[in-house]
């Protein structure tokens, strides 16, 4: 099938490292049903994300980008994106892929990704993430889907040492695994809003737009990311094996009901730990925070195949 193609070729960005050299070696077919569908590109492939990022912003707002990727490669172009009216199309191509997960896409299904290009566009939220206490003090950052600190975080870090033959999602349970064994739990507070959603011994914490982290769990199965708000996840004291229990009601989403999380809504969430735990945002580490600030940029990017 043939899809029309914008007043503006696409602009292919394309992280061939993403998904442990996965989007690379793909790029080939991908290629092939760009052409045989006669979409118009321009390849981009930068070897960071800041170049890409760039290069992206020295072309018209208006010509549209396909991130070709992982969560990862979406979140370095989000400066080019939010609040520009620039068209995003996502294929996914990297090792979480959860915003695109959500959506119903799947990596290396490229008929589905592109038969989506000429539906019309969505306008979908975007959040802005500060550090206000930590080791990176200061840092204000543009994301897509999420963040968390605490054990998720903590799993993201073991993630790194997982063994380079586990899939992305499998990588994620081996470092969930391995975290247990130095299980954090410290104070917090929760605010949404200004007030006051939870306070008390937690494990973990996340401020969500999509709804899925760790390539596959559903830690915000109630997000919405066209309602102009964010949601707060958090757990209240949980040992070892409370954490085995929760996450595995976490992976389909069958979590918010239990007597140990908190969750709530709000334009506006702040975290505050009273000791330094891990912290990522949108997958990617951002060393030890003891505060964290929130808030919705509703409606900031335009969508394709939303």
């Amino acid at each position: 099938m043939t899809i029309a193609s914008p007043p503006l070729p696409f602009a292919v960005v394309l992280n061939a490292r993403a998904g442990r050299g996965l989007a690379g070696r793909e790029w080939p077919r991908l290629r092939g049903e760009l052409e045989a569908r006669g979409v118009a590109y321009q390849l981009i492939e930068a070897p960071s994300g800041a170049e890409a990022l760039a290069r992206l912003q020295a072309l018209p707002s208006a010509q549209p980008v396909m991130a070709v990727g992982g969560d990862g490669t979406v979140g370095a172009l989000l400066p080019a994106l939010v609040g520009t009216g620039r068209p995003l199309a996502l294929v996914p191509l990297g090792s979480g892929n959860d915003f695109a997960g959500m959506l119903g896409l799947k990596p290396g299904q490229f008929a589905e990704a592109l038969s989506r290009l000429g539906g019309r566009p969505r306008q979908v939220d975007a959040l802005e993430a500060e550090v206000v206490r930590g080791d990176h003090a200061g840092l204000s950052k543009l994301l897509l889907n999420g963040l968390g600190t605490g054990f998720d975080a903590q799993v993201t870090h073991a993630y790194l040492r997982a063994p380079e033959r586990l899939p992305g999602f499998w990588r994620y349970v081996w470092g969930a695994a391995a975290s247990l064994r130095h299980l954090p739990l410290a104070g917090l507070t929760v605010r949404t809003d200004g007030q006051v959603l939870y306070q008390g011994p937690s494990a973990l914490a996340a401020v969500m737009n999509g709804t899925r982290y760790g390539g596959g769990f559903h830690i915000s199965p109630a997000s919405d990311v066209g309602d102009g708000r964010l949601n707060a996840v958090c757990s209240g004291p949980l040992n070892r094996l409370q954490v085995a229990e929760l996450m595995g009601r976490v992976l389909p989403g069958k979590h918010l009901g239990h007597p140990r999380v908190h969750h709530g809504t709000g334009q506006v969430v702040e975290l505050h730990w009273t000791q330094p735990m891990f912290l990522h945002l949108d997958g990617d580490l951002y060393g030890r925070a003891e505060q964290v600030r929130a808030r919705v940029l509703p409606g900031a990017v335009t969508l394709l195949g939303g």
